[in-house]
């Protein structure tokens, strides 16, 4: 919600009369600075949405106040032009609204197009959540990394590295809102309250790694555009892309980074598939690229890929993991049931890369069970379990 800065205002004023946290306003107005705020400068305030309202015969301020809760300066903020003393019927009213429910609401069938859509709406109401563009995927798409928080730890998240478990997206997006709910309305998740955990870790998200995929698998060969008879030539003319993990190219892109890379090109396939096939040479795909150089630019302490399916926790590479990788991995088996793994034989992962490169603890998560792509009806469930993992990285 936008008001206007008046003379004797302060965001310290604003997060009084709003009852949302001062660093949440400060991060939803990035250019303003709090000791020099000038008159007319526009200010949002996250977390509320005016809500319109027509004055009927009677009405007053303080009755329209009193009615909805709200104080009278709210009201002033948010109809800087009222004149209180010369209401008219008929009249329209903003009258501030906090938003206590999920925006976020349907999981199924999650397309890059959805979770745009999804994006606008909740920053349109949590302008605190910083949007980057790290770089575009083979035909083009924004590939887009969320920032929440202003801690100095930086701890990294991202889902839909391989598109037929795109489950993990709408996984990563329900969190997202929840979390930003929970800063704005002070309530806790599971028992934690969030603003100490936004003070303290900066969150970083790529919530869809692979949208040209993701959008293949759930829309067909007509999603692919100009590819269209390239990824039916791959797909051997099916018109069932369910079993596709790969990028548009047929690259599977946890399989593209320098981490015994030539281990798996030695026993995958040598050409463009549905998945599987690690590239030509590591790091060819603008999606790996893209999640490269955005981790070299940070300086992420641990980072968690979602992917589905097992109910398993990988967290190890050649022995280059930290000692405290044990310790995150047990906490997170401790808050979602599932078991964690050291080592597998399957390699060029990107959490591979990231433990080999940086030495730091790196963990890639399976959720749900089954046969991708997991069906819908285990979102609930795949959430629940998932929750406490994402929320011990901020707390951990």
């Amino acid at each position: 919600m936008e008001i206007t800065i008046r003379q004797g205002d302060s965001l310290w004023y604003y997060s009084q009369l709003f009852g949302v946290p001062l660093v949440l306003i400060e991060q939803s107005n990035p250019g303003i600075s709090p000791n020099q705020l000038s008159i007319g400068q526009n200010i949002q305030i996250p977390g509320y949405v005016n809500d319109p309202y027509n004055i009927q015969a009677n009405d007053t301020l303080y009755s329209i106040s009193i009615l909805n809760n709200v104080p009278l300066d709210m009201l002033f903020l948010a109809n800087d032009s009222l004149d209180p003393s010369n209401l008219q019927q008929g009249q329209l009213l903003q009258i501030p609204q906090k938003v206590n429910a999920m925006l976020f609401t349907d999981p199924d069938r999650y397309t890059y197009d959805r979770m745009l859509e999804d994006l606008q709406a909740l920053q349109e109401v949590y302008p605190f959540i910083r949007q980057n563009i790290i770089g575009n995927s083979v035909m083009g798409k924004d590939l887009i990394e969320l920032q929440i928080g202003n801690g100095a730890k930086q701890v990294h998240l991202n889902g839909s590295f391989h598109a037929n478990e795109w489950i993990t997206t709408p996984v990563i997006m329900r969190f997202l809102n929840e979390y930003a709910l929970a800063l704005t309305n002070h309530l806790p998740i599971r028992g934690v309250f969030a603003l100490p955990l936004f003070t303290d870790t900066t969150f970083s998200i790529v919530p869809m790694v692979n949208p040209d995929g993701v959008n293949l698998v759930l829309n067909g060969a007509g999603a692919a555009e100009d590819r269209e008879e390239e990824v039916l030539e791959i797909n051997s003319q099916q018109a069932d892309f369910s079993n596709w993990k790969a990028n548009i190219r047929g690259v599977d892109l946890n399989n593209q980074y320098p981490a015994l890379w030539e281990v798996e090109a030695e026993r995958k396939p040598s050409s463009p598939e549905p998945r599987d096939f690690p590239g030509y040479a590591p790091l060819t795909e603008p999606e790996a690229i893209a999640m490269e150089e955005l981790t070299r630019q940070r300086d992420f302490v641990r980072v968690n890929a979602l992917h589905t399916q097992g109910e398993e926790i990988y967290w190890g590479f050649e022995g280059f993991e930290p000692p405290e990788s044990e310790q995150i991995v047990m906490e997170y088996a401790r808050v979602s049931g599932y078991e964690p793994i050291q080592y597998i034989d399957n390699y060029a992962g990107y959490k591979d890369w990231f433990i080999q490169e940086f030495q730091l603890p790196g963990f890639t998560i399976e959720l749900g069970s089954g046969v991708n792509p997991l069906p819908i009806e285990q979102f609930e469930d795949i959430y629940q379990e998932t929750l406490g993992i994402m929320l011990a990285n901020l707390y951990l």
